[in-house]
């Protein structure tokens, strides 16, 4: 990892379509640089995201092809795409947020994403990252570790890996409007999608 004096660098492990938690960790930094050469960890968002379903929290977990319980270093972690996992996960997207108020703004473009075959885990959780960030209107810097360390001590970064875990969830207080929180109550620290499909443009200023 590389550092310069004065920026802020914000080290964590990929995710699929990240957590609010993560992208309120995210907006506080100059740098982001992403963990490559760990181990692969169950139960936590490198595979999965969770968004909101009129009946509570769903799950949307991308198969691998070792199971989840391999212990392969991230970089090399293969997709299971016997399973068509990319159109299960849309069709739960549109079922979803159809009638959030910007899904249809960002439909077309998002479709194209899970429409593009991928191998490697962290090259999907890599163009999800890339694809909010546009979305956003976030224009910060990615890096990648070079090796696994497991102690950082580099001035100015923040090593936030294996700190945000999907149990036990947020507890924040509500910031917006989710599409079914008359009818189940608000659901903290969702997938940063429901979030962008509900407030759009304004979601970096949420996040800030």
């Amino acid at each position: 990892m590389t550092e310069n004096a004065g920026e802020r660098i914000l080290l964590i492990e990929s995710q699929y379509f990240a957590p609010i938690d993560v992208y309120k960790t995210l907006v506080q930094n100059d740098v982001l640089c992403l963990e490559r050469y760990e181990h692969y960890q169950k139960v936590s968002y490198r595979n999965r995201c969770y968004i909101a379903g009129p009946n509570g929290r769903i799950t949307l977990s991308v198969p691998l092809s070792k199971g989840k319980n391999q212990r392969t270093v991230m970089k090399d972690v293969r997709i299971s795409n016997e399973e068509r996992w990319q159109s299960l996960h849309w069709k739960t997207l549109v079922s979803a947020y159809r009638r959030s108020p910007w899904f249809e703004y960002f439909e077309a473009d998002l479709e194209t994403l899970y429409s593009k075959p991928f191998d490697f885990l962290l090259d999907w959780n890599i163009a999800c990252l890339e694809w909010v960030n546009r979305q956003i209107g976030l224009t910060i810097p990615v890096t990648f570790t070079n090796e696994f360390q497991k102690e950082v001590t580099a001035s100015g970064v923040t090593d936030a890996r294996d700190t945000i875990l999907p149990l036990p969830a947020s507890t924040g207080e509500p910031t917006y409007t989710q599409v079914f929180q008359e009818r189940i109550g608000f659901i903290p620290n969702l997938s940063i999608l429901d979030l962008l499909f509900c407030e759009g443009k304004q979601s970096l200023k949420i996040l800030s």
